[in-house]
């Protein structure tokens, strides 16, 4: 079998791990179906996440010492001002996701541009800090994507499932951007997020049960432990910040804690340190 490069990181570490939050608020729901602009029901399923949910999450965090890298559309800063200063003056980076909930791989470039101009102008105003990185709403992008982000000065991407290391994409015009790559199985929404109307997900599955979600978690970073990879976990605090489930954010981050040898980071910091060992 063929052994894939261990990559090296900062003062010995054998793994590198981020904890990453996108906070969509009501968006998320509101792109499923814009009839929900009139349903205060569904609506509430994201507002949830910013207006109690998220507190929850930064006090575990603040607990444990860590810092994560928040993912936000500039509708949200803008909506939710205050809720992501707090995150923000906590030591949390703040990145983008574009400015209301859109599908980037339907838009032109310059609309793409556009978008993301946005949501970087949202975060300074509102935070007093420029992002580096972002996260594309709905997950979907273009080539064009990546090169519109990179016009704007952003340094790094975390939206592909290309590597579970550090990378570095070819933009197609002799550019190149950072990757922190993602996957599903460590993303709290897919499990958690249910909704009758409109239908999500879109067969009626039921919520995930708890105890399997924590040991997919645990799996897939002990493999990331073993491997020297990067471990990148995604929350969403509508999902993770509801007071049954952030046992299972305590119990995840205190075993990846126990382990001694592991280097925390926002995607930031890991998108520098990855870049510098490329030159």
């Amino acid at each position: 079998m063929m052994e894939l490069e261990r990559p090296v990181w900062p003062r010995g570490n054998r793994c590198a791990a981020a904890i990453t939050l996108n906070l969509n608020a009501e968006l998320f729901w509101l792109d499923l179906d814009p009839d929900c602009a009139d349903k205060p029901k569904t609506l509430s399923l994201g507002q949830y996440g910013m207006n109690r949910g998220i507190g929850r999450i930064l006090d575990i965090l603040e607990e444990r010492k860590l810092h994560a890298t928040a993912f936000v559309p500039g509708w949200v800063a803008e909506h939710y001002a205050d809720t992501l200063r707090s995150v923000a003056e906590r030591g949390h980076e703040i990145g983008v996701m574009g400015s209301r909930d859109e599908n980037m791989a339907l838009y032109t470039k310059e609309e793409q541009k556009h978008s993301l101009k946005k949501s970087i102008e949202a975060v300074e105003r509102v935070c007093g800090t420029t992002p580096r990185g972002f996260r594309t709403p709905q997950g979907e992008l273009t080539l064009e994507t990546l090169q519109a982000a990179k016009e704007l000065g952003l340094a790094y991407s975390s939206n592909l499932s290309c590597d579970d290391r550090p990378c570095e994409i070819d933009l197609g015009n002799g550019e190149a951007m950072t990757e922190i790559p993602i996957h599903w199985v460590n993303y709290d929404l897919p499990y958690f997020a249910f909704n009758y109307h409109p239908a999500f997900p879109a067969g009626q599955g039921r919520i995930a049960n708890y105890t399997g979600v924590l040991d997919n978690w645990i799996d897939e970073f002990d493999g990331a432990a073993e491997y020297g990879l990067c471990y990148v976990l995604q929350l969403d605090p509508a999902m993770i910040g509801a007071p049954g489930r952030t046992g299972l954010l305590e119990e995840l981050l205190d075993h990846m804690q126990s382990e001694k040898d592991v280097w925390f980071a926002t995607c930031g910091e890991i998108a520098e340190y990855s870049k510098k060992q490329d030159e």
